[in-house]
């Protein structure tokens, strides 16, 4: 079934160690895009609380899937007319948090996506502070034909993820992100959003923090691997518009999915 093109924004922003002033931002960015055409608004990890380095505060300002964070997301959702997806310190349960990322619209949660593989590389420990998600069943959402799947940050990393949510029948990933700058990690970031776009023939959105922590170079990529719409180092938006027979035509040209010969087995 054919369905028109969609406007799918990356949201790129410093979240800081105030779940209220990150509010007030995603509501800015978030009407922002809204007015550019964006129907998904795409925020970076720990958008509901960020601190470097990490300390006991993450906990203390950990909340629940559906608690404040969220219905203050679904009130922003409501308010401009947009799917919001955004980074969430969930409670945990032996001391750690759990590093989510939740998708609202003005009425309820969308999808929820928990972080699989986390950041103990380049001299980092999240696993100190946080527990993974468990492997199940990835939860996706559909907004006018238009199915999105959610990804965070390290597990960019790793193909296998990718694949599972392509195997959902995913047309788009939005990647939410912190990522650590450091030597090529600029170049890293670009080229594993392009490449598992490319592997997988679907559209990959990645939004991150800016520089100084983040990398920025938050952006959409589309099911070739062209990089559609991308912000620099600053805050901002930038809005893609994604389009499922975009998806079904490139892989009519390269059914690399249907021709592999390999599954994704969970370790």
């Amino acid at each position: 079934m054919s369905s028109d093109p969609l406007g799918v924004a990356v949201a790129q922003f410093a979240p800081i160690a105030d779940t209220a002033a990150n509010l007030r931002a995603i509501d800015e960015l978030a009407g922002g895009a809204a007015a550019r055409g964006a129907a998904v608004v795409l925020f970076p990890e720990y958008a509901s609380y960020f601190v470097d380095p990490f300390d006991d505060s993450l906990a203390a300002h950990a909340q629940d899937i559906d608690g404040p964070f969220t219905t203050a997301l679904r009130e922003i959702a409501a308010r401009h007319g947009v799917v919001v997806v955004a980074g969430l310190v969930e409670h945990g349960t032996d001391g750690r948090v759990r590093n989510a990322v939740v998708a609202v619209d003005g009425a309820r949660i969308l999808a929820v996506s928990r972080k699989l593989h986390l950041y103990d590389a380049f001299g980092q420990r999240e696993s100190d502070w946080v527990e993974p998600g468990i492997i199940d069943e990835p939860e996706t959402f559909e907004l006018g034909g238009i199915r999105f799947a959610l990804m965070t940050c390290y597990d960019l990393r790793f193909p296998e993820v990718a694949r599972v949510l392509a195997d959902t029948g995913a047309h788009v990933v939005l990647t939410a992100a912190e990522w650590v700058r450091g030597p090529l990690k600029e170049h890293a970031w670009r080229t594993l959003l392009h490449a598992r776009a490319i592997e997988n023939t679907l559209y990959v959105a990645g939004a991150d923090h800016p520089p100084p922590l983040g990398v920025g170079a938050s952006l959409v990529v589309d099911p070739q691997g062209v990089e559609l719409a991308g912000i620099g180092t600053g805050t901002d938006v930038a809005v893609a518009f994604v389009d499922a027979d975009v998806v079904d035509r490139v892989r009519r040209v390269n059914p690399a999915l249907a021709l592999r010969r390999f599954r994704v087995v969970p370790r």
